[in-house]
């Protein structure tokens, strides 16, 4: 397959968004609302469910070769969370993955989050057809600047990432 062949094959394919609520948050009835408007719309969406780590968030991005991360959160920590997952997927060469979130972040906070590389936040009320119309955007965006760099993380996830979980000790 030439260049351009395997670029427009790139193109042409479905849109990969990975959908996740972060951190100790469990209000996850909106993020299921907007998973849904995605997937009606043509997108394709992996969804990982309430309270993940920034980690098994860019891990699992990573893996699943997503074009975008939308975070949820509305436990006041969007700032921190953000931050752990963009640093994460700087930290394995993979800027090209757009983020973008929702949930209550206060208006002074949206500039904070998008100098650290937050592509957009919708706040409470965002139509979703902005959302859908925003993710729509960026696919070509994401796939043009991503070129023909391919991730081979089929069989673990990079090293940055491998963090294993300490386990609780137990009670005697």
């Amino acid at each position: 397959m030439t260049p351009a062949q395997e670029s427009a094959s790139q193109l042409s394919k479905k849109l990969r968004v990975l959908v996740a609520k972060v951190g100790l948050d469990g209000h996850d009835r909106g993020v299921k609302i907007v998973a849904r408007a995605l997937r009606d719309a043509g997108i394709e969406v992996i969804y990982l469910g309430i309270h993940n780590t920034p980690a098994e968030i860019a891990a699992s991005a990573l893996q699943e070769d997503a074009d975008a991360i939308g975070l949820s959160i509305h436990s006041a920590a969007h700032l921190t969370l953000f931050g752990e997952v963009i640093k994460l997927l700087k930290a394995n060469n993979a800027n090209d993955i757009v983020v973008f979130g929702g949930g209550i972040v206060p208006g002074e906070d949206i500039g904070k989050l998008q100098r650290m590389g937050v592509k957009k936040i919708f706040t409470p009320g965002a139509p979703l057809e902005e959302i859908v119309r925003f993710v729509k955007s960026i696919g070509v965006e994401t796939r043009k600047a991503r070129g023909d760099r391919r991730r081979s993380l089929a069989s673990s996830p990079p090293p940055t990432l491998l963090r294993k979980r300490r386990n609780k000790p137990k009670s005697t």
